[in-house]
């Protein structure tokens, strides 16, 4: 087997002997010659709270990479933290992939261990393995444990955008809600709740890129470190295999994908960025393949956002085996994971151990709860609602548009007592999709009127081109394209319009006339939003960037590139 890496190490003349040379400060002279280099891309930092952790769980692959005779490599790449970076982590998603492909790209390595946990970490590692194609397997850092406020449980961020509403409604003083501060977070690791973090860990092992059965374990958890030890085994024969991510991911991984993310009731982040991966690959995946494929599939787990429980009950019930087993008719059971074996073959053993919080498919959570796809002449290139964390009776919904256009603007006035707003009435926010914030930014699911929630009123119909966290609930409408900066439908809707949701229709409109919609022209701040960059990597996104029903990666980014490196360095 001819190592990638001995381009570098091989040989007698002076560049062989610079690599070595440089590498050596105590490596032994056979870790030169025929044994795999296994980088471990490692997201850990200090300003990602969520993969702190993540320096011990390489410390284990490492172990196991020196076990099965390949060479560990830490690699630090660019980390993402969701709750601290500004404006918006989505921001960076597309620079974190272009640089960890870069340096898997650039450097002397046959292979590579994925750590990643917060919510952009896992894509833009899979991005930029999909682009680079070395041997890769992906470890998920895991979601935290419980916290407890009042003697009852904390869904991490769901909590958040409940209590902060109580607090607004008077139902919650503001001494309460600093105090559940401390409890929010008990552990290492990620959000506990069907946030974006646990959505894309569960969706990359349903992709095949995790060894079946670790995602979702918790961070505390010994078990995490016993999975990264057989990880770090397994990279290295990925390499003697040459198991690359091309080998094994197709069509009806992602179609397995989708199934999975529906049946957990996932966050609709994974559709941005499981699109983006599949532009990577060179596969053909649309909005449609997630309505036609995901959109029936019953919701089986109950946890928040969309029911009770949360990350440590799901894997205490066994986890993503136990709820794809019950929609294994479902699955293309010829999909591969990163192991060689097809995922239905990790099937057989996966009984659901408590039947509240994974459910059977006899007694699902809600019967079709999968994400639906809207188009109509508000969203014409589509626009994305997550059923199972609306309110029923918003699903079908006429009312009238309460325009916001800007993040800055809706802060400004949403609570002003005068605001001309009700029940009925339809929030739409514009200016954060890709471009106009730019980013597209998790503020779709807007805070309610004061004076609504003061009434008791809990959900209204929202319509946004930006994203909502996963942890995150209500009727809204969220990822519509084109957005407003881009020229979209949603730059020309003004305050008093109407708007028809109709969710089983997959229909939403703006209830006006073809013609009247043709002459209407939005104004130049619209289209510009917020951001006008002069440099960096903002003014390099802004121009580049794709709409959300694309993935919202850059367009020179899509494709694979290889891993072959055509010049030496000296």
């Amino acid at each position: 087997m001819k190592l990638r890496s001995a381009h570098w190490y091989a040989g007698q003349d002076r560049n062989a002997y610079i690599h070595r040379a440089w590498m050596r400060r105590g490596t032994p002279n056979h870790a030169f010659t025929g044994h795999p280099q296994i980088a471990i891309a490692n997201t850990a930092s200090d300003l990602t709270p969520c993969n702190a952790h993540l320096n011990e769980v390489a410390a284990s692959v490492r172990n196991g990479v020196y076990e099965a005779g390949g060479i560990p490599l830490d690699l630090p790449v660019v980390s993402l933290g969701e709750t601290q970076v500004r404006p918006t982590a989505m921001l960076w998603r597309n620079m974190a992939a272009m640089a960890t492909e870069e340096l898997l790209r650039a450097n002397p390595i046959d292979g590579v261990v994925l750590l990643g946990g917060c919510d952009k970490t896992i894509p833009s590692l899979l991005m930029a393995a999909a682009s680079v194609d070395l041997p890769a397997v992906v470890v998920p850092g895991g979601p935290m444990l419980t916290g407890t406020f009042r003697g009852a449980p904390l869904g991490c961020g769901t909590d958040v955008w409940r209590l902060s509403e109580e607090v607004r409604g008077g139902t919650l003083t503001q001494e309460e809600f600093t105090r559940s501060e401390s409890s929010m977070i008990r552990s290492r690791g990620h959000c506990n709740t069907m946030g974006t973090a646990s959505t894309m860990a569960l969706v990359a092992e349903a992709l095949g890129t995790v060894v079946p059965g670790v995602a979702g374990t918790p961070a505390p958890d010994s078990r995490l470190l016993q999975a990264a030890h057989g990880t770090g085994r397994l990279a290295v024969d990925l390499v003697r295999a040459d198991r690359r991510p091309r080998t094994f991911l197709t069509k009806a991984s992602f179609h397995n994908a989708i199934v999975a993310l529906a049946a957990i009731g996932g966050s609709t982040n994974a559709v941005v960025h499981l699109l983006a991966i599949a532009g990577r690959l060179g596969i053909d995946l649309t909005l449609d393949d997630f309505d036609r494929t995901g959109s029936h599939v019953p919701v089986l787990v109950d946890l928040q956002p969309a029911g009770r429980f949360l990350m440590d009950d799901y894997h205490r019930a066994d986890g993503l085996l136990a709820v794809l087993r019950e929609v294994r008719d479902l699955l293309d059971p010829d999909a591969l994971t990163v192991t060689g074996k097809p995922l239905a073959n990790y099937l057989e053993d996966a009984p659901i151990w408590d039947a509240e919080v994974i459910r059977t498919r006899a007694k699902p959570l809600i019967a079709e709860g999968g994400i639906a796809v809207l188009r109509g002449n508000l969203a014409p290139a589509g626009a994305l609602i997550k059923p199972a964390a609306a309110s029923p009776h918003l699903l079908r919904h006429r009312g009238r548009a309460v325009v916001f256009d800007c993040i800055e603007d809706f802060h400004a006035r949403i609570d002003d007592p005068d605001l001309d707003v009700d029940a009925d009435s339809v929030l739409v926010l514009r200016g954060c999709g890709p471009k106009g914030y730019p980013g597209m930014p998790e503020v779709s699911n807007m805070p309610l009127p004061k004076k609504l929630l003061e009434q008791g009123v809990r959900d209204m119909v929202r319509v946004c081109d930006g994203r909502m966290s996963g942890t995150a609930y209500g009727t809204v409408v969220l990822h519509v394209a084109p957005e407003a900066a881009a020229g979209g439908p949603l730059s020309v809707v003004q305050t008093g319009d109407f708007i028809i949701l109709d969710v089983e229709a997959r229909r939403l409109d703006l209830d006006i006339s073809a013609e009247e919609l043709a002459c209407r022209t939005p104004n130049e701040a619209t289209l510009i939003g917020f951001a006008n960059p002069r440099r960096g990597w903002e003014r390099l996104y802004v121009d580049h960037v794709q709409q959300a029903d694309s993935g919202a990666d850059l367009d020179f980014l899509v494709g694979s590139n290889g891993s072959e490196v055509s010049r030496e360095s000296h």
